[in-house]
């Protein structure tokens, strides 16, 4: 055993090893960036393929491919922020008196379905909980801002990612293949047709599906007649990236709301419109992954819930497709070891 590892542990690799962990060390603080480029360029490679039948310049080509998927990504981002800041600078920090009095007024109309001796302990409740969540955008909103030359810089890592990775991928693959052992090579190749059906599946299935579900709501919304119905759809379409969420928060939320305000008929348009955007995902989705790997919901509930906490904003997106990732190098591995079984 001892002889085994002298064998391997050599001089060259130490240095290797050394390099590979300072370079780690170097990369780390936009290691998330780096990783969400790396697989969003697996995205765009099939519309960079359309686009080089037409166009002769493999960087133009590319260029249009981020064009078309990565900036609207960063604009929806900015969007959502810019809205957010909107609301919380016109009614919580100029006017915060308005604010309270909308949620007396609110509570007023509720007080007559509350028992009296309640009145008081869920006004304070409520005055409370208003007070902390109008602080706790505040300081998010102050927070964001005073962190855009570090999310300007993200943000430009995460372009040319995508951009040397859809142009140089190929090239990285071979580089890592070289290194693999010929004893390992199938294993090698099958991990990696996993890895493509599983990030298919969750693009086509969920990433897609909720773009679809997310345009036709914010359509739907504008149409009803809600403010901000753009801002809807998108949150729509977050919620439906979500196992077990999917879009009924926001039509429930938009139905509870028109109900307390007397709007009887709002209410009942927005659930039936409500109730349908559920029920076509029932057939959007299996329609556009049917023929790629089946993640199970808790996987992508996980990566989705937590993600956020590990890489910020961007572990949203990157923390389901890691997991979506080791889900199906372990899948293969498995499968690998039972074919072994098999033939021994």
């Amino acid at each position: 055993m001892e002889k085994d590892l002298k064998e391997y542990i050599t001089p060259p690799i130490l240095l290797i090893l050394f390099l590979l962990v300072l370079s780690l060390v170097i990369v780390m603080p936009v290691l998330n960036m780096i990783l969400l480029g790396a697989i969003l360029s697996f995205c765009i490679r099939p519309i960079n393929r359309r686009l080089q039948t037409k166009i002769k310049y493999s960087s133009i080509s590319i260029s249009l491919s981020i064009i078309l998927v990565v900036i609207p990504l960063i604009l929806l981002l900015i969007y959502m922020a810019m809205v957010i800041g909107g609301f919380v600078s016109e009614n919580i920090i100029s006017n915060p008196a308005l604010s309270q009095e909308s949620l007396n007024a609110t509570f007023s109309e509720l007080s007559s379905a509350i028992p009296p001796q309640y009145l008081s302990s869920i006004s304070s409740s409520l005055n409370t909980a208003f007070n902390e969540i109008g602080n706790f955008i505040v300081n998010g909103v102050v927070s964001l801002v005073s962190e855009i030359p570090s999310l300007s810089l993200e943000i430009f890592i995460l372009v040319c990612s995508v951009f040397y990775f859809t142009r140089d991928g190929d090239k990285l693959f071979n580089f890592i293949k070289d290194f693999v052992p010929d004893n390992t090579i199938n294993f090698f190749d099958n991990t990696v047709k996993s890895v493509k059906n599983v990030l298919k599946s969750i693009f086509y299935g969920h990433f897609l599906t909720s773009l679809i579900i997310g345009i036709v709501a914010a359509i739907g919304y504008s149409l009803l007649g809600y403010p901000y119905g753009i801002f809807l759809g998108i949150l729509t379409g977050i919620f439906q990236l979500i196992p077990v969420f999917g879009p009924w928060p926001i039509y429930w939320a938009l139905a509870i709301i028109d109900f307390i305000h007397g709007d009887y008929m709002g209410a009942v348009l927005v659930l039936l419109f409500g109730f349908g955007l559920s029920l076509s995902d029932m057939y959007i989705r299996p329609a556009l992954s049917s023929h790629y790997a089946e993640i199970h919901p808790l996987i992508l509930l996980i990566g989705f819930l937590t993600g956020p906490l590990v890489y910020g904003l961007t572990g949203f997106i990157l923390c389901p497709l890691l997991l979506g990732i080791t889900y199906a190098v372990l899948d293969s591995y498995r499968n690998e070891l039972k074919n072994k079984k098999e033939t021994s």
